[in-house]
């Protein structure tokens, strides 16, 4: 007998449920292992991590145009680590002087290390500044960059600062490996929290003591296998943010625990309609399974449209939750059935799974209501969320820069206080305007000087720093030429004056320290300027980049430079705004696409997968907007999170669907046998209690990583954990079982358009999918009751 694709299909996953339940052992001692040997051999996730937004920029971004530049004064090619020192005693003395010329060399032996510069001291003499270029990949993911700082603090402490003399290192990368350290106790802590909330959200909607750990063991066992399994790919060039890493976490552990859910509500569904242990466990994996299959198939279809996105922040966020969700599904059908089959009833001890037992419950009356009033039902639900989307009009992006804030209390927080109180405030983060010559700077020295005069006068800067005026203090063109022309390059000097050089000890740093502003080959100079619209990371200065860029353009024809650049925060975040804005327009429509095909697939209709979309866009619309309100409106914030948007939408479309498909698999299976009214109403009555549990642990899970992000400080974090549990709980409350299921009931067999069931006459009998079906079909007919009901 030849039987339709839907049945081939269930037979399937009646094979795969068969496969788990019969070796089950297997099954079990296998994930165990993996789950053992897997993080052993690979590396850890935190240690990959990137904090800095401006690494995930496309090469041909304008501020990377700058980097590349900068290469001639060492901004590209060597990755830079600044060493600060300061003395507690005043201006430094001849022994602490002699000491960071001993940790310079020491320094320089230290592996990946190519070559240590002294930048000279401050103004005020009381603090000196060298810089480590090390020919680690800072923008590549890896373990060389935690290696390198590990080492020159190990040197530095080795050493043995003499007393009085703090030594700290600074910058970007110190920051970042500083992040990752903490950025792993963060991932600790909402892991265990985020079990902590669904272990006891499950108790109280399982009422059993074993449900709870048998539906969350798959989920954390996806969670240790998936982390290593991405940090690995981040070896090979995957570059790994912190955001990344916390959503792992709690993706995998919610939509995870959500998958559990579906199969473990439908076994014990199937035991109380009188199934035996084993064919209770096969008869859900076979009827759950495609659901949940297509659920992950949302879910990473979502997520790899992202690949389309040219900011790599976004296109590099999809690869790892993608394979989190795939060693989800995979776990879901094979473990979690293994589990059931093996505990059996023992599962939802002491609740009741004899036949017979459950009742309506809450969810009886609910879909009553809906199939009776269907129109106030939808009416009333746009209305609301009309309402909330409006407040989207309110909403200011902000948070471009990511997060490049020192961890309070680490060695780079004490550095960077060192840089902020002993040189100019543009050393700690400047602006850097790059120019590259036709002829070298020494040939005209006058022209520089005349290029930073309008650059200050242009309004645009706190201050400007170059060749005339290095570390805060200030040399005329003369001065310069004439020690130029007594010390040759700055670059090749000696930390302390050579005998008989008969220059000050204040002139031979200064000069040392243009080092940084003009390159050896004398074709490349910079300036180090600080915004007066703020601080590089804010929206304000990202606004005023095109200004200054335009004035860059405009110095640089007036001293006849061949190129010019802008690099620094400011100018990396205002290109992060202009991609992020061209990725939205570029990765929605393609996500909306490839999840309506897929909806397609699984509903074998065309008109669903439209209503569905749709209903998951108002959800996304009012959860933002009640976002905005919360943050902006009333707690007064400066805007969301600019990724906030994005993510919301590519992540409610795949998790919304989630429910979709569970709610309306089981509409289709019911209506096969009963008129569509009957049909919602009893559907609505089994996966009631499964898609309001779900959407609680989900929402849970989110609401986790918003909690513990605000207590970071950290508020991308917090916006993004906040926005997708306000979503999600929305979704699960109000859109997936009450304006769904209203649409359904107003549609009625058009739902189903082109299939059979959209025809008149069809019949609402279910072809049997193998010899024992006819009698799954005649239990499926008695009245169904809440899972959750009765116990």
């Amino acid at each position: 007998m030849q039987y339709p694709p839907r049945v081939r299909i269930h037979g399937v996953f009646r094979g795969i449920g068969s496969f788990a339940v019969r070796f089950r052992w297997f099954v079990v001692v296998a994930w165990v292992i993996a789950a053992i040997a897997i993080p052993r051999a690979l590396p850890s996730l935190s240690s990959v991590t990137q904090g800095n937004n401006a690494n995930f920029l496309p090469a041909s971004a304008p501020s990377e145009h700058a980097l590349k530049l900068a290469a001639p004064l060492g901004g590209s090619t060597l990755t830079p680590v600044p060493v600060v020192a300061a003395s507690a005693q005043g201006t430094l003395t001849r022994a602490e002087q002699a000491w960071l010329q001993k940790l310079q060399q020491d320094l320089g032996k230290v592996p990946t290390v190519v070559k240590v510069r002294d930048l000279g001291h401050s103004p005020d003499g009381q603090a000196a500044q060298l810089q480590v270029l090390s020919n680690v990949s800072q923008g590549g993911a890896g373990t060389g960059v935690t290696t390198l700082v590990k080492d020159l603090r190990n040197t530095i402490a080795r050493d043995a600062p003499p007393s009085g003399l703090d030594v700290h290192l600074a910058g970007a990368v110190a920051i970042q490996v500083d992040q990752q350290a903490k950025s792993g106790n963060t991932d600790s802590q909402i892991q265990l929290l985020s079990i902590i909330f669904i272990i006891g959200l499950l108790l109280l909607v399982f009422r059993a003591l074993l449900a709870p750990l048998v539906t969350l063991i798959p989920a954390f066992f996806a969670v240790l296998i998936s982390g290593p399994l991405v940090a690995e790919a981040a070896q090979h060039g995957l570059k790994v943010s912190p955001l990344a890493q916390i959503l792992l976490i709690v993706l995998v552990l919610g939509a995870g625990t959500d998958y559990g859910l579906f199969l473990v509500f439908r076994v014990r569904e199937n035991l109380r309609q009188g199934l035996e242990r084993k064919q209770a466990v096969i008869a859900a994996v076979e009827r759950v399974g495609e659901s949940i299959t297509f659920s992950a198939a949302t879910v990473i279809a979502a997520l790899l449209s992202l690949l389309f996105a040219t900011f790599e922040f976004y296109s590099n966020l999809g690869i790892p939750l993608a394979i989190g969700i795939a060693v989800m599904l995979l776990a879901g059908l094979t473990l979690l059935p293994a589990l059931l089959a093996i505990f059996g009833r023992a599962v939802f001890w002491p609740s009741k799974t004899q036949e017979g037992t459950g009742k309506t419950g809450v969810w009886g009356r609910v879909s009553v209501r809906i199939v009776r009033h269907p129109v106030p039902t939808l009416v009333t639900g746009l209305v609301v969320f009309g309402g909330l989307a409006f407040a989207v009009t309110a909403y200011t992006a902000a948070g471009f820069g990511g997060d490049t804030t020192a961890p309070t209390g680490s060695d780079s927080a004490a550095g960077a206080k060192i840089l902020a109180a002993h040189f100019p405030n543009t050393s700690a983060n400047p602006t850097n305007i790059i120019y590259q010559l036709k002829q070298p700077a020494w040939n005209d020295l006058q022209a520089l000087e005349t290029a930073r005069s309008q650059l200050e006068a242009s309004g645009l800067f706190t201050s400007v720093a170059g060749p005339l005026n290095p570390n805060g203090a200030t040399l005329t063109p003369a001065q310069l030429t004439a020690l130029h022309d007594k010390l040759g390059p700055p670059q090749l000097l000696p930390a302390t004056p050579p005998p008989g050089t008969n220059i000050s000890p204040l002139a031979y740093q200064l000069y040392r320290a243009i080092a940084l502003y003009i390159s050896p080959d004398g074709r490349t100079i910079q300036f180090e300027t600080g915004l007066k619209a703020g601080d590089p990371s804010t929206t304000a200065a990202m606004n005023t980049i095109p200004a200054v860029r335009a004035e860059a353009a405009t110095v640089a024809h007036g001293i006849g430079a061949a190129d010019y650049g802008v690099g620094g925060e400011a100018p990396a975040i205002y290109d992060i705004s202009s991609i992020s804005n061209s990725d939205l327009a570029t990765v929605i429509p393609i996500a909306i696409v490839v999840i309506g095909i897929l909806l397609a697939l699984v509903m074998r209709s065309l008109v669903a997968p439209l209503y569905l979309i749709i209903s998951v866009g108002v959800s996304y619309l009012a959860a933002l907007g009640l976002s905005v309100l919360l943050f902006v409106e009333i707690a007064g914030d400066g805007g969301l999170v600019f990724f906030l948007p994005f993510l919301m939408f590519v992540f409610l479309l795949a998790l919304g669907e989630d429910y979709n498909i569970l709610v309306m698999s089981r509409i289709r299976e019911e209506a096969q046998h009963r008129p569509l009214k009957e049909a919602v109403s009893r559907a609505l009555v089994a996966t009631g209690t499964t898609v309001t549990s779900a959407g609680l642990v989900l929402g849970g899970t989110f609401a986790v990583f918003a909690i513990v992000g605000a207590q970071q400080g950290s508020d991308q974090f917090r916006d993004v954990g906040a926005g997708l549990a306000l979503g999600v709980l929305m979704d699960t409350f109000l859109v997936r079982t009450l304006l769904v299921p209203s649409t359904v009931v107003l549609l009625g067999r058009w739902n189903w358009w082109p299939s059979k069931m959209s025809r008149p006459d069809a019949t609402l009998q279910a072809v049997p999918a193998d010899g024992t079906a006819d009698a799954r079909d005649e239990q499926l007919d008695a009245p169904v009751r809440d899972p959750a009901g009765e116990h």
